[in-house]
């Protein structure tokens, strides 16, 4: 980001470095689970039942508006779903799709209704490997170093797959199998970006009152 705007012609002494604000709402949403009574969540007795689970979520209309798409993603949880059960809250439009496009998947991908951003969290923070589309996902499972398949054939958040967990699957049976395999390896030896630390508005903070006395 900051090598664009230098290359937009942006004055170095404008552009300030402070972080990622959607890694501090990330890791500020975790303290407070620490601290709540996890049965609250419906989804409790389903993590407590399954000790190892992956964590999918999946809506993009390029992975399931089209049937041949999604019929390869169907075919790889599958797969997946051998060894481990799937996670799978549905988000409508997915549901939409699956009906008129006679998806059926595995029975080890356990469907669940939408689910607000903690109970999300309160799954896929302890989840062996989490599959998405989603391109915030990407990123939070990276600041938690959490293995990470995405299943797209191109990523806005290319230092997920440079230095984090992520790996960028496409959308065929055979490189999604794959891309699972090699996430779970590449998340020992990933890193979390500079300034993931859960400190970005202060950062911001502080260069908004230092601007505003100047």
């Amino acid at each position: 980001g900051v090598q664009n705007l230098v290359k937009e012609g942006k004055p170095k002494k404008r552009i300030h470095f402070v972080g990622h604000v959607m890694i501090d709402n990330l890791l500020y949403q975790k303290r407070l689970l620490a601290k709540m009574d996890p049965s609250v969540f419906p989804a409790h007795e389903l993590k407590e039942r399954y000790r190892t689970y992956a964590f999918l979520t999946l809506h993009r209309p390029s992975n399931v508006d089209d049937r041949r798409t999604f019929s390869e993603i169907a075919e790889a949880l599958k797969v997946i779903g051998r060894k481990r059960p799937v996670f799978f809250p549905v988000h409508p439009r997915t549901t939409k799709m699956m009906k008129q496009h006679k998806i059926k998947l595995s029975e080890s991908v356990i469907l669940l209704p939408p689910l607000g951003f903690q109970e999300s969290l309160f799954l896929w923070k302890d989840a062996q490997v989490v599959l998405t589309d989603s391109g915030g996902l990407q990123e939070e499972t990276t600041a938690l170093r959490i293995p990470c398949v995405t299943i797209r054939e191109n990523t806005e958040r290319p230092v997920t797959v440079k230095i984090g967990t992520n790996v960028l699957a496409g959308t065929k049976k055979d490189r999604i199998v794959a891309a699972y395999d090699k996430s779970i390896a590449k998340a020992k030896s990933a890193k979390i970006p500079a300034k993931w630390d859960g400190n970005a508005a202060e950062r911001i903070w502080k260069v908004l009152i230092k601007g505003r006395r100047i």
